[in-house]
C-alpha cells in the first residue's frame, strides 16, 4: 500500500500558475497509475489528470494543450501536477490517488489517497 503526501497547495491570483507535488512512501509509484483530482465545496469529485506507470499522461479536464501537465520521477517516488492559467473555478482541495495498471477516472477504482492539499484561485 503507498503512502501519499501531497504538497504546493495556496493561494493564487487568477491567471497564475502553480505546482503540486505528490510523494510516495512504501512500495513505490514505479507500477502504479497516479490521478490528481479535486473536488470544491458542494460539487462532485473530478479526476484532473493521471500518469500511467510507462509514462503517457490523460488529461481529463482540458483533454489536451498545456494548461494542466503531469509528470513523474520514478527514482523520486514523485508526481507532479503543473497547472497554468489558472481560474476561480480550479479552486479546490487536489488529492492524489494511486492503482495498480491504467488510469481511471473513477475515484472508486483507486485504493491509496493522500490527504489532499488546498488550492484557492482568487483576487
Amino acid at each position: 500500500q503507498l503512502r501519499l503526501v501531497e504538497s504546493g497547495g495556496g493561494l493564487v491570483q487568477p491567471g497564475g500558475s502553480l505546482t503540486l507535488s505528490c510523494v510516495a512512501s512504501g512500495p513505490g509509484i514505479r507500477d502504479y497509475a497516479i490521478t490528481w483530482f479535486r473536488q470544491a465545496p458542494g460539487k462532485e469529485r473530478e479526476g484532473v489528470a493521471c500518469i500511467r506507470a510507462r509514462g503517457d499522461s490523460t488529461d481529463y479536464l482540458e483533454r489536451g494543450g498545456d494548461r494542466i501537465i503531469i509528470s513523474r520521477d520514478n527514482a523520486k517516488d514523485t508526481v507532479t501536477l503543473q497547472m497554468h492559467r489558472l481560474k476561480p473555478e480550479d479552486s479546490g482541495k487536489y488529492y492524489c490517488a494511486a492503482r495498480p495498471g491504467y488510469c481511471s477516472g473513477s475515484g472508486p477504482q483507486y485504493d491509496d489517497w493522500g490527504q489532499g492539499t488546498q488550492v484557492t484561485v482568487s483576487s
